[in-house]
């Protein structure tokens, strides 16, 4: 699924491919367990982006690698 996010470190709007239904997106939000309980099958660049909308790109450019 194509999810649209805006990053919370520059506001850009970012797009990625992530293998996730809507019906768990909305559990995820309603969910109080941690993000890679709910989504195992994520890798960290996946579940980053559904945290803070920053691409790997983002972060390595706001973080280093």
């Amino acid at each position: 699924m194509l999810i649209e996010m805006r990053s919370q470190f520059s506001g850009k709007l970012h797009t990625m491919s992530i293998p996730v239904t809507i019906q768990q997106l909305d559990d995820f939000k309603k969910d109080n367990r941690p993000i890679q309980q709910v989504f195992p099958h994520l890798n960290a660049d996946q579940r980053e982006f559904l945290l803070t909308g920053a691409t790997p790109e983002e972060w390595d450019e706001l973080f280093g690698e």
